[in-house]
């Protein structure tokens, strides 16, 4: 009998460490996607680029890098995040999220207001 727990104790043991290992790493990734999220809404929102950022960053893993790109009216937000491990098992976990702008004009302009037609007198069939 005690040959078979000093085998299956330590497998145990390593079994346990790797599941919270694994759960750690699924948790650090999701935050990964939820803060790429975030940061995504709030640059789509025309907030300050800055104020987008630091929105990826509260959700994110703690040391995540955060990086916020523009290309045409798509705002794309990235966010790499270090898993803690020994060697091997250290792992960069990442995730990107993209939305819309709601403004479409380029980056550092502000956006003007709908331009409403002027109609030329006659042009809905009624004499000026």
């Amino acid at each position: 009998m005690t040959a078979e727990a000093a085998v299956a104790v330590p497998a145990l043991v390593l079994f346990a460490v790797a599941l919270v290992w694994a759960l750690m790493a699924a948790c650090a990734q999701i935050q990964c996607v939820d803060a790429a999220r975030a940061g995504a809404r709030a640059a789509a929102r025309s907030e300050p680029r800055a104020a987008a950022v630091a929105a990826a960053r509260s959700a994110a893993p703690s040391g995540a890098r955060v990086s916020l790109t523009r290309a045409g009216d798509l705002w794309r937000v990235r966010v790499e995040a270090d898993t803690a491990g020994p060697g091997p098992l250290a792992l960069t976990l990442g995730a990107e999220a993209a939305a819309p702008a709601e403004d479409t004009a380029p980056e550092g302009t502000e956006a003007r207001g709908a331009a409403v037609p002027v109609l030329a007198p006659g042009a809905l069939g009624v004499a000026p």
